[in-house]
Protein backbone atom coordinates (compact mmCIF):
# COMPACT_ATOMS: atom_id res chain seq x y z
CA UNK A 1 0.00 0.00 0.00
CA UNK A 2 1.24 3.42 -0.93
CA UNK A 3 -0.93 6.54 -0.86
CA UNK A 4 -4.05 4.36 -0.37
CA UNK A 5 -3.36 2.39 -3.54
CA UNK A 6 -2.18 -1.18 -4.02
CA UNK A 7 1.17 -1.35 -5.79
CA UNK A 8 2.15 -4.60 -7.46
CA UNK A 9 5.93 -4.41 -7.71
CA UNK A 10 6.60 -8.00 -8.72
CA UNK A 11 4.63 -11.12 -9.57
CA UNK A 12 6.51 -14.39 -9.84
CA UNK A 13 3.38 -16.55 -9.71
CA UNK A 14 1.02 -17.92 -12.34
CA UNK A 15 -1.80 -15.90 -10.77
CA UNK A 16 -2.82 -12.53 -12.25
CA UNK A 17 -2.79 -10.62 -8.96
CA UNK A 18 -4.35 -7.48 -10.41
CA UNK A 19 -7.24 -9.43 -11.90
CA UNK A 20 -7.78 -11.26 -8.60
CA UNK A 21 -8.00 -7.91 -6.80
CA UNK A 22 -10.49 -6.55 -9.35
CA UNK A 23 -12.63 -9.67 -8.91
CA UNK A 24 -12.59 -8.99 -5.15
CA UNK A 25 -14.00 -5.51 -5.77
CA UNK A 26 -10.89 -3.33 -5.81
CA UNK A 27 -11.26 -0.59 -8.46
CA UNK A 28 -8.67 -0.75 -11.24
CA UNK A 29 -7.80 2.88 -10.51
CA UNK A 30 -6.58 1.80 -7.04
CA UNK A 31 -4.15 -0.79 -8.43
CA UNK A 32 -0.78 0.39 -9.72
CA UNK A 33 1.30 -2.02 -11.77
CA UNK A 34 4.67 -0.89 -10.45
CA UNK A 35 6.36 -3.68 -12.37
CA UNK A 36 5.75 -1.63 -15.54
CA UNK A 37 7.70 1.57 -16.19
CA UNK A 38 5.70 4.81 -15.71
CA UNK A 39 5.37 5.48 -19.44
CA UNK A 40 3.57 2.13 -19.94
CA UNK A 41 1.15 2.41 -17.02
CA UNK A 42 -1.44 4.63 -18.79
CA UNK A 43 -1.91 1.83 -21.34
CA UNK A 44 -2.53 -0.96 -18.78
CA UNK A 45 -6.09 -0.05 -17.82
CA UNK A 46 -5.04 0.21 -14.18
CA UNK A 47 -4.12 3.21 -12.04
CA UNK A 48 -1.32 5.60 -12.86
CA UNK A 49 0.89 7.22 -10.26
Amino acid sequence: MKENRIWIQQNTTDIDLALELVEMGVPKSDIILGLHPPYKRPHTGYGVA
